[in-house]
């Protein structure tokens, strides 16, 4: 599969290794990077040659986010544009959350936004000891919509409630007690590089079979102890990210980092 802003290599033993590949950017996505990710976690599914999905960035982060200059251009876009847009972007975490091969991912450098949704749709998330964490979207007027139910079921509403709504940023301790992430490792290459080989041939080990009934498993007890209708929870969350985006506000902060500047509700 040949990709503009993602590589994909799928190894002999069915390991299939994803980079978002945007580095300039932190791997910021914009329309191009959410729809090749949604074919791509589409035709791995369905591809019996693929165990495990591995999923890293390139460059000095994982991803920041949602592209500011892609947001920004939404502003003159309805409502209903906006809502047409935003599901896309909803389609790519729907791909990745329902993807029944195991997915896992090596985070590093700085995980914002919706770059959050990303590490909260996997099954293992490994970081190094320096990589910083924000759901970081109410200091630019936006709100972490369309990436919420993911999150939330991650790290539980206390943690949501207190760094959805302050947009502060953490580090990896941190995200490792909010069970954002479940090992951390020395930010050395060599101590990185064992550990993402570690973490790969831990998970090859499972039958394959087995592995993705387990993971099935587990998201149905979910589904049947909460009884949560998925489809009315993915279009409010469509709908808020999408009138959130329009408003003065959004577009004023985003303005402001684009300008390295402080927006207008902040003191300068």
């Amino acid at each position: 599969m040949n990709y503009q802003n993602l590589l994909c290599t799928i190894h002999d033993n069915g390991h299939a290794e994803l980079t978002l590949n945007r580095p300039s950017l932190h791997n910021a996505f914009n329309l191009a990077l959410i729809e090749e990710m949604t074919d791509c976690f589409l035709k791995l599914e369905d591809n019996d040659q693929v165990r495990l999905i591995s999923l890293a960035g390139a460059g000095n982060s994982f991803s920041a986010g949602a592209d500011l200059n892609w947001m920004k251009s939404m502003k003159d876009f309805s409502l209903e544009e906006n809502m047409t847009d935003s599901h896309k972007m909803a389609n790519m975490y729907l791909a990745m959350y329902d993807c029944s091969k195991p997915l896992i991912a090596y985070c590093h450098g700085n995980v914002l936004g919706g770059g959050m949704g990303l590490l909260a749709v996997c099954d293992y998330v490994l970081c190094n000891t320096k990589t910083k964490f924000g759901f970081t979207e109410t200091r630019l007027g936006l709100v972490p919509a369309v990436i919420a139910p993911y999150v939330i079921n991650k790290i539980g509403e206390s943690n949501a409630r207190a760094y959805f709504i302050s947009g502060s940023k953490f580090g990896a301790d941190h995200a490792l007690r909010m069970n954002l992430v479940h090992e951390t490792v020395e930010a050395d290459p060599i101590s990185v590089e064992n550990a993402r080989k570690r973490m790969v041939s831990s998970f090859l080990k499972a039958a394959p079979e087995a592995a993705q009934m387990a993971k099935k498993f587990v998201k149905e007890v979910v589904r049947l102890n909460r009884k949560v209708h998925r489809e009315d929870l993915i279009e409010y969350t469509v709908k808020v990210i999408s009138e959130r985006r329009i408003s003065n506000e959004a577009q004023e902060g985003m303005q402001a980092l684009l300008e390295k500047r402080s927006p207008n509700w902040m003191d300068n």
